[in-house]
């Protein structure tokens, strides 16, 4: 008997995203048989191509670095209805009780409200740092090519496509409200200002870091999940390091705990999980 057919919960631009960490219990998958082992991990295989398949939908899937967790995985999607069942089958893929969830994270992709206008840039960036001129050739080409590089930021951070790059590491984290320190009584050119330094330390990691950054305010107990993909995880150090000199993060910053993971194909993810 099929479903009956539910209107989809799908946000106004964006997708729902989903990190779910998970423990094996090992003692429970040494009582299967080779054989209910074997259809296990066919399974799993199975539904991870299905969830690959799905329309505007990305799986990463992967080995968790440290006791913390052994299996990580990120499930974006548009429709809730479709991440809530697809995070149920992920679960449940291996047996009734093989997989644990130990930590989640529920957010949104979003864009930022810091992004700067073409009239912000052209004032503060090419007129006020350059010292250009409006109006000039060399000012329209490069309103021009900011125009174009906004036009691909806002396309990735709202509906983003993840590298297979190896090295992931996911954190959540909130803005502070304390005394002094409450980055929500800043008035909104403060706020911008301050992000605007923030985000000139990440552009120069560009080529070795990728960050998503995702909305939770009201979906979870921390306000953004950040996701870094890199290809070496001294450039994951890195970048976290310089940041915390950011007043963005030495001021006004709570972070939750760090996840470390590694993109493996399912092959090798299953021998290095000792499944």
């Amino acid at each position: 008997m099929s479903e009956p057919t539910i209107t989809p919960l799908a946000p106004r631009e964006g997708w729902h995203v989903i990190h779910l960490f998970y423990q094996i219990d090992h003692t429970q998958w040494s009582l299967f048989s080779d054989e209910e082992k074997r259809q296990a991990k066919t399974h799993l295989t199975e539904l991870v191509q299905e969830i690959r398949a799905t329309p505007d939908t990305h799986l990463l899937i992967f080995s968790v670095a440290t006791p913390k967790a052994d299996l990580g995985c990120i499930l974006l999607t548009p429709d809730l209805h479709v991440a809530n069942a697809y995070e149920k089958q992920l679960t449940l893929s291996l047996g009734a009780e093989i997989l644990s969830p130990v930590y989640s994270f529920l957010s949104l992709t979003e864009s930022s409200e810091y992004t700067p206008t073409r009239e912000q840039y052209l004032a503060e960036t090419l007129i006020g740092e350059n010292g250009l001129s409006a109006g000039t050739p060399e000012v329209e080409a490069a309103l021009k090519e900011f125009e174009v590089r906004m036009a691909h930021y806002r396309k990735f951070r709202l509906y983003p496509v993840l590298p297979d790059w190896p090295v992931i590491c996911f954190y959540p984290m909130s803005k502070r409200r304390s005394g002094n320190d409450n980055w929500y009584a800043l008035d909104f050119a403060t706020r911008r200002h301050l992000m605007a330094g923030h985000a000139r330390i990440g552009r120069t990691y560009a080529g070795r870091i990728l960050q998503l950054i995702t909305g939770a305010t009201g979906l979870d107990e921390y306000e953004w999940g950040v996701t870094l993909l890199a290809k070496d995880p001294s450039d994951v150090k890195a970048i976290v390091y310089e940041m915390r000199f950011d007043e963005v993060s030495a001021r006004y910053a709570d972070f939750g705990d760090f996840y470390i993971g590694m993109q493996l194909p399912l092959d090798i993810l299953f021998r290095r999980l000792c499944l």
